[in-house]
């Protein structure tokens, strides 16, 4: 057992119990986000050191240390950075119970970097629930009538969602006899098409773990919590639930259906057209819907849905064949990475508006480009770049997913994925079209903090240089994808 391999995660643990204890000793918000942030920054070098390491297991084999787990880690953490300083301009609704909030968000963190190194059954079910019930906790944390009903829907759903995870997990215990990624693989591996067929319970397993993790994915059908949760939890909160849960939560999928079922071929083909299937039926339901909503949360939701079904087209490529694995994670990763800057930059536009007007209506945010142009300029670059138009991240996180698909023969599914994307120019670019062009409700200014503007700056610099120059994060992202053990 090797403490130096959980160095990232432990580092956050003890920050957040010092934050807790923080709360006891001061009032001051200011030395809460400090303090936060520190301990993301010391988390953030441990991870720098591991990435520059040999990738290798401890815990006996229970959790891998490769590149492929710390680049989702670093993912969490600017996820974690861009969170607490966006909600220095929140924390005003969570006032009394300042250390707790922040402090659950760092919890949920290091449940989420312990998921994307998890390689066994119990281990992944542990790291799920141990962010899962701090993000529980953190979409009630209003305790108003919205936030109150986001809490509890969240609660009931995801233990609906975990039990089934936990059933099909138990299936493929109980039919293999292992819990460890690589040994499920071998057991499963031992079977022939008509052994496997003679084990329809083992079927059922893998089905049961599929589907508990598309509710952590918000994939389709499992998707119906997401815009309630979303528009009544914490928009600090919301934000963070559609980027590190989520990156985290297909760190975990990729892991699980790559090493443990994705051979014998024909199993993992099977996978990849199950995937296939679902990416198109959740793209189209989240851009469907998403045209039709008001508010921008529940918009921004079924943005989230929507988002989840590009993603799963590179998990399909990542299915359908060994040969082109590599690629097509490493193309995921950076679509996953440059996602979080986009979509946490639009939360923090969102936020800055949403605290003036108080309100989340569409409609108010009307002659915003002349009230607040800055903010409304980053909110533009944020959905224009969720949109996938250059100058942007966006544009080249899908062209390199689109393009391992073509590698892998499915064009028809990039083709369905274009198509939804001009579906989704409706609604990401009537919010711009009615900021900039829309008659202002009022002439008066929108503040925003220092922390909040840092934010949304690192967002949009983020989106823009990897637009612009993506070699570096291509890089980083090609390592992550072949390193996986």
């Amino acid at each position: 057992m090797n403490l130096w391999l959980l160095a990232p995660e432990l580092s956050l643990f003890f920050t957040a119990v010092v934050v807790l204890l923080l709360g006891l000793a001061s009032s001051r918000r200011g030395i809460v986000i400090g303090v936060s942030l520190l301990g993301v920054l010391v988390s953030f070098v441990f991870a720098a050191f591991l990435w520059s390491g040999t990738p290798q297991a401890t815990f006996n084999g229970m959790l891998s240390v490769d590149q492929f787990a710390v680049f989702f880690k670093f993912i969490v953490l600017a996820a974690l950075v861009l969170v607490i300083l966006a909600s220095a301009d929140y924390d005003y609704k969570v006032e009394q119970v300042r250390a707790e909030y922040f402090t659950l968000i760092l919890i949920s963190a290091v449940g989420l970097m312990l998921l994307s190194s998890a390689r066994e059954l119990i281990t992944i079910y542990v790291s799920l629930e141990m962010s899962s019930i701090s993000l529980y906790v953190l979409a009630g944390f209003l305790r108003d009538r919205r936030s109150s009903e986001a809490g509890l829907k969240y609660l009931l759903l995801g233990s609906v969602a975990s039990a089934t995870l936990l059933y099909g997990m138990s299936f493929v215990y109980g039919l293999t006899g292992k819990t460890e990624l690589g040994q499920i693989a071998s057991a499963i591996q031992s079977l022939s098409l008509s052994g496997l067929l003679d084990n329809p319970a083992l079927l059922l397993g893998l089905v049961l773990v599929a589907g508990g993790f598309g509710f952590k994915i918000s994939s389709f059908p499992f998707q119906m919590w997401v815009p309630d949760v979303y528009e009544g939890a914490p928009t600090p909160i919301t934000g963070y639930l559609s980027v590190a849960s989520k990156a985290a939560g297909f760190a975990a999928v990729m892991r699980i259906f790559y090493d443990a079922f994705g051979a014998p071929s024909w199993l993992g083909q099977n996978w990849g057209l199950l995937f296939a299937g679902l990416s198109i039926a959740t793209m189209t339901v989240g851009n469907i819907v998403a045209t039709a909503q008001a508010n921008i949360k529940r918009m921004m939701a079924y943005s989230s849905i929507a988002q989840a079904g590009y993603i799963m087209v590179g998990l399909a490529a990542v299915s359908m064949g060994q040969s082109v694995a590599p690629a097509a994670r490493s193309a995921l990763a950076f679509f996953l990475a440059s996602y979080t800057l986009t979509n946490m930059g639009a939360f923090v536009a969102i936020i800055a508006f949403s605290n003036k007007t108080n309100s989340d209506l569409i409609v108010d945010y009307s002659g915003m480009g002349r009230r607040a142009p800055l903010l409304a300029l980053g909110l533009t670059l944020c959905l224009v770049s969720l949109l996938g138009l250059p100058p942007t991240a966006g544009l080249i996180a899908k062209v390199y997913i689109f393009n391992a698909a073509v590698q892998q023969g499915l064009l028809w599914l990039v083709i369905v994925a274009v198509l939804n994307t001009v579906v989704s120019a409706y609604y990401y670019l009537r919010v711009v079209k009615l900021m900039w062009l829309g008659n202002p409700v009022s002439e008066e200014p929108v503040p925003s903090s220092a922390a909040l503007r840092t934010a949304l700056f690192l967002a949009c610099a983020g989106i823009l240089l990897l637009g612009i120059v993506p070699d570096l994060l291509v890089r980083l992202s090609e390592t992550a994808g072949h390193s996986l053990l």
